[in-house]
Parts: C-alpha cells; sequence; structure tokens
C-alpha cells in the first residue's frame, strides 16, 4: 500500500521537477544564410564571453523569423545573447573598429548604444512557459 501511495505522489507532484520552456521568437533576418548562434548565462561575472555561457544552440537560419524552443533550463534568472553568424565561420565578425560586422540581439530586446549591455539589463526569469521576441541589429 505505501509503495502505491508513494508512486502516486511522485506521478503527480513532477512540476517542481519540470523545466519551463522558453521560446525565442526571433526577428528581422535579412540574409537567409548561416546559423544563429544563442548563450545563455546566468550569472553576471564574464557576461557575454563564450565559455561562461552555461549552455549554446544553434539555429540555421531558413526565414526572416524563426523560432527556437528550450527546454532544458530549470527555472531561475537568465539573460541570453545571439548573432547571426552570416557566413558560418562560428566568429561574431567585427571591423576594425570592433563594430560589429554580423546582426546580433539580446533577451528583453536590449539595443546598446555604445559598449556592450549589462547582464542586469538583459537579466528575465523564467519561472514558467514564456516567449520572448528579439529583434536583430542590422
Amino acid at each position: 500500500m505505501n509503495y502505491l501511495l508513494i508512486c502516486f505522489i511522485l506521478l503527480t507532484s513532477n512540476d517542481s521537477y519540470e523545466n519551463p520552456e522558453l521560446t525565442i521568437q526571433i526577428e528581422n533576418i535579412g540574409i537567409l544564410e548561416g546559423r544563429i548562434r544563442i548563450g545563455v548565462f546566468n550569472k553576471g561575472e564574464n557576461f557575454l564571453k563564450r565559455e561562461a555561457a552555461i549552455k549554446h544552440y544553434y539555429i540555421t537560419v531558413k526565414n526572416t523569423t524563426e523560432i527556437i524552443k528550450i527546454n532544458d533550463l530549470p527555472k531561475g534568472d537568465y539573460a541570453f545573447s545571439m548573432f547571426h553568424d552570416e557566413n558560418s565561420d562560428d566568429e561574431f565578425n567585427l571591423n576594425f573598429l570592433g563594430i560589429p560586422k554580423e546582426p546580433y540581439g539580446f533577451s528583453n530586446n536590449v539595443k546598446p548604444k555604445f559598449s556592450a549591455p549589462s547582464y542586469e539589463s538583459c537579466k528575465f526569469s523564467l519561472a514558467e512557459d514564456r516567449t520572448v521576441e528579439v529583434t536583430l541589429s542590422n
């Protein structure tokens, strides 16, 4: 009897074990080539450094709007950055002044003016299923 009760409790109370679904809708894709690379961060330290991202995701570009659904992040606070690797060299290409040559975007659709955004400005809470829209820069 106790075994059945434990099984019932485990089967009916798995909400705390499920990860919420994060849907990212990426808009303003100008070139239908290459891949969009997304880095997810859960702390401000080394934000935007490739090696500090806790997860990396890739989308092969086929449309001017792409959608990715992420189901492997536990509840918590996150920020992400992305860039459209138009030439598929797996690098975020910059010109000689350090200005991006490839489109990019950030969570909260942050649009930095003169410097990279902070983790705090891009941070959002993932506590339940959520859809986020990002418009890539040109």
